[in-house]
């Protein structure tokens, strides 16, 4: 059964303001809300503890620094999220390779789907 995959807060772990931004507008138009964005590891591991949100999009590196600690709390809390790499899915170690991965550059439709893969699939 497919779940409602509007209306939810999303946490977004991007180092580039300009992709970050991007998003944001893409999230704003497919009906869903901004809850933080986080630009290091350090940031992203702490307002995943602190903020609250439904899902989380997890650029897979942060300046030479791979969020797998971020999504590996995430799989822990069982929170759904998408890998968003310029690699696709076949750059992710084969533990997340089944996980709704978005290739950069992506449009909007390609983050919708996401989002419902990520909904419709638990981590």
């Amino acid at each position: 059964m497919l779940q409602d995959t509007t209306g939810h807060r999303v946490l977004l772990v991007e180092d580039e303001a300009m992709i970050a931004m991007l998003v944001e507008d893409m999230l704003d138009d497919l009906g869903h809300d901004l809850a933080a964005v986080a630009t290091r590891l350090e940031e992203a591991l702490a307002l995943s503890r602190s903020v609250p949100f439904d899902l989380a999009i997890l650029d897979l590196n942060l300046g030479g620094v791979l969020t797998y600690p971020v999504a590996d709390a995430l799989r822990d809390r069982g929170v759904p999220f998408i890998f968003a790499t310029g690699y696709g899915s076949s750059g992710l170690k084969d533990t997340y390779a089944d996980l709704p991965t978005l290739q950069k550059p992506f449009n909007q439709e390609a983050l919708g789907h996401a989002i419902t893969a990520a909904f419709n699939s638990k981590p």
